[in-house]
């Protein structure tokens, strides 16, 4: 006799987008690889490395803006929904767009690691593949837990073709479409 496995039913985008409208001011919800994650409240050096990263933007692509915490349709057949820590696209981007918006027209998703047990899996490894699979030309990963950069670029099929890591320090080149350099040597200080 073959035992029998029960699945679980799967939540559809909508019942999601509902759960995470009534979801309190304290929790961040997202919907990657049809399961709900919750995404950790972010600490002052989380927001400062932000601030620099938008600072830095600003700077030398003034046309673009980091949009932090927007909701992004991502993953193969715009099934899934993630609020990356920034997007960087053009300024006024969402305008219009609702609290989900595609990912046409970003340059770049980042996310800094926050210390929480499922970072590698989240950040690491579901993200990168949400974030290729919208088209999403550059993905920067600020990886406090190791210390380094990691920028994934050309992607294809799902997947970020290259993957250049870099330790805290390191000067780290966005390539195009973001085209800027990074000096990551303020992250040494932030990475606690």
């Amino acid at each position: 006799m073959t035992p029998r496995t029960e699945q679980q039913p799967q939540m559809s985008v909508e019942e999601f987008e509902e759960l995470e409208r009534h979801a309190p001011e304290t929790v961040r919800l997202e919907f990657i690889r049809g399961k709900v994650q919750v995404k950790r409240v972010t600490d002052g050096n989380h927001d400062q490395i932000i601030a620099w990263l938008q600072r830095l933007c600003m700077h030398h692509r003034p046309e673009l803006w980091l949009y932090g915490e927007r909701g992004m349709k991502v993953e193969r057949y715009r099934k899934g929904r993630a609020r990356p820590d920034g997007v960087l696209a053009p300024f006024g981007f969402p305008t219009g767009h609702g609290d989900w918006s595609e990912a046409s027209g970003v340059l770049m998703a980042v996310e800094v690691t926050s210390h929480d047990s499922d970072t590698h899996q989240r950040d690491r490894v579901e993200k990168p593949d949400g974030y290729a699979a919208a088209g999403i030309p550059v993905y920067l990963l600020i990886d406090r837990d190791d210390g380094s950069v990691t920028v994934f670029t050309e992607p294809e099929d799902g997947r970020y073709r290259q993957q250049v890591n870099r330790p805290f320090g390191a000067t780290v080149k966005l390539p195009d479409p973001v085209n800027i350099a990074l000096d990551t040597e303020l992250l040494k200080e932030l990475a606690d």
